[in-house]
């Protein structure tokens, strides 16, 4: 064979790799005979504007959402609850009329503490010390609940974890920490506070759990249930066996259920941040005006409280309590506690009157959220309504003037639950109902549900 035929065969044959490649290039039919190209599905999400990777994003988290915690009781009826169904409480679906523990107080309580997973340790944290409440903080600004669209994710600050964690009589056992063994890093946490709690006609000394929050890397090494069983077991060893809680998602079995309404203070950044959306028909600017409130309160005589008001608001709250049916007996200590006014915790104003007597008050919680994934905005700042009392001044005066305060504070957004008195007053004050709900349950205590107006509030969810 001479050069040139040789040249000859080789180009040949490099022509027919080309067009064995072209056509593997050009399409593949499936068993049906269908072409289809063939396309790196991660390059093609890549490829679409940032809007349709948000909608894809949103739709993963709906369907995980679906495979997750239930989030009404028609949900939680089709499934199954391991833990729970060990726990002294309700069934989903059982109908409670008796008014009672569901078991008896334990005669004898285990003094070592639980067994954890192999390369996990006990540990009480030491709020006192900076390090500590640090790592708490850490570990909820990363692990904490996230809302159902994964956008915002609750933002407990420290000074606001020990305003939660240390009212009068707390307890040190009580702040109960999981660390890895080999590093010492804080991975898990379940917070409770004693507290006296009127449940219909029958008080009961309980345990309030604030705060229970496991890494995300652990969940599946079921840590909240031990997290669960082991504050149960330093609560018996102070002679409390019963217990409060509150959860944004539904378990067996919720004794109330409250719904969040939310009244924007700065539309303009909630829509941006898709916390709200426009409706047909609405514009930003038409937000704008809609939402718009007066500079100052009118409410004569209000003021912000002081430490000289805290026997008024004590008499004023604990007659305004008798009305309701879950309901914290707070002591003139813990009404200063929990009212008096701390910058960025808890604001609370009173009414004087001309006589110079306390007559009113109106509080709320700072309790911002982190903003996932947005270019611009890093939180939101949301107030809380707390406890408002009203004698002389009505009620959604009194809620006016708190959503003007709050404005005028740089707040974005007043947010309220359903319960106490709050119905007569949420959408004449612009109110919108929200997708969220809070649940609220008692442990090893039984009896009939309560509508959400016979709830008095508990600050914090678990979950």
């Amino acid at each position: 064979m001479s050069g040139d035929d040789c040249a000859d065969t080789a180009d040949k044959e490099h022509k027919k790799e080309q067009q064995k490649k072209k056509k593997k290039k050009k399409s593949k039919r499936d068993k049906t005979g269908f072409k289809y190209e063939e396309v790196d599905p991660i390059a093609k999400v890549n490829a679409l504007p940032e809007e349709k990777i948000q909608e894809v994003r949103k739709a993963i988290r709906l369907f995980l959402m679906s495979q997750g915690p239930a989030r009404t009781l028609e949900e939680a009826g089709r499934r199954s609850y391991l833990f729970w169904d060990t726990q002294p409480v309700p069934k989903i679906g059982e109908t409670v009329t008796s008014h009672c523990c569901v078991v008896p107080d334990p005669s004898s309580v285990r003094e070592e503490p639980l067994s954890l997973p192999p390369g996990f340790a006990w540990d009480s944290l030491d709020l006192e010390h900076p390090d500590s409440l640090k790592e708490l903080h850490v570990l909820l600004s990363e692990n904490y609940e996230e809302d159902d669209d994964g956008g915002f994710r609750l933002a407990y600050g420290p000074q606001f974890l020990l305003w939660a964690l240390r009212p009068p009589g707390w307890l040190p056992q009580w702040h109960c920490g999981v660390r890895v063994d080999s590093s010492r890093k804080l991975v898990g946490f379940i917070g409770a506070v004693p507290v006296d709690v009127r449940v219909y006609d029958t008080q009961k000394k309980m345990a309030e759990v604030k705060l229970l929050c496991v890494h995300k890397k652990l969940r599946k090494k079921r840590l909240a249930p031990v997290l669960i069983r082991e504050i149960t077991r330093r609560a018996h060893l102070e002679g409390v066996f019963q217990g409060v809680y509150a959860a944004g998602v539904v378990l067996p079995k919720p004794v109330a259920t409250c719904r969040f309404w939310h009244r924007y203070l700065n539309p303009r950044k909630l829509i941006e941040v898709k916390f709200s959306h426009l409706n047909k028909n609405m514009t930003v600017q038409r937000a704008l005006k809609l939402y718009r409130l007066p500079e100052t309160p009118k409410t004569p005589g209000l003021r912000p409280m002081t430490r000289e008001d805290v026997p008024a608001v004590h008499l004023l709250l604990r007659h305004y309590l008798e009305q309701f049916q879950l309901v914290p007996v707070l002591s003139a200590e813990e009404v200063e506690h929990w009212l008096l006014p701390r910058e960025d915790i808890i604001s609370t104003y009173v009414v004087e009157s001309a006589g110079g007597s306390v007559t009113d008050f109106v509080s709320f919680v700072t309790l911002p959220s982190s903003i996932l994934n947005h270019p611009v905005h890093r939180s939101i700042k949301a107030a809380y309504s707390f406890y408002t009392v009203h004698t002389r001044t009505s009620l959604e005066d009194l809620v006016e003037d708190a959503l003007i305060l709050a404005k005028a504070e740089h707040f974005d957004v007043f947010s309220a639950l359903d319960l106490m008195e709050n119905k007569t007053f949420l959408e004449n004050r612009k109110f919108v109902a929200g997708d969220d709900h809070l649940h609220y349950y008692l442990y090893n205590w039984k009896c009939p549900s309560l509508r959400s107006e016979k709830v008095s509030g508990f600050l914090l969810k678990i979950a």
